[in-house]
């Protein structure tokens, strides 16, 4: 149990930084102040997972939990540029991050499905799932 511990807070963690990063490239992109303060939300969101995660880690093992490295972050950037180059609009920027939010959930989901993790984890990816669907709601708004 304690192995799947362990990789359910490094996915989620990981999962909560990518989440981080992509609304930390998109928000100078944002031109729309209502917009811009959901994904300011749900940055601090996606914060106080990975916060949480970080919190308890070393309960389950003596390292940090997994981040997302600097090539992925490079690769995240880079597409976002791309991407918006040419449109900058709500439904655009909501399109890209509902395509890593989409991903995000299917993760959670997949950890959850899992009958050997603990309740303290459990509620963990329960909460960034959750967190992560009613991102889905909102964002929906947007395209």
């Amino acid at each position: 149990m304690k192995e799947e511990n362990i990789n359910a807070l490094d996915e989620i963690h990981k999962g909560a930084c990518m989440g981080r990063d992509a609304i930390h490239f998109t928000l100078d992109k944002v031109e729309d102040n209502k917009l811009k303060e959901v994904l300011e939300k749900q940055y601090a969101d996606y914060q106080s997972i990975a916060t949480r995660i970080e919190e308890i880690y070393p309960q389950y093992n003596d390292g940090k939990p997994h981040e997302t490295n600097a090539m992925t972050k490079t690769m995240t950037w880079s597409g976002i540029e791309m991407k918006t180059m040419t449109d900058k609009s709500n439904s655009k920027i909501a399109e890209l991050l509902l395509q890593g939010v989409n991903m995000g959930i299917i993760e959670g989901r997949k950890i959850l499905n899992q009958k050997k993790i603990n309740k303290e984890v459990r509620d963990i990816v329960s909460k960034y799932v959750t967190m992560q669907e009613t991102s889905v709601e909102v964002l929906k708004e947007y395209l």
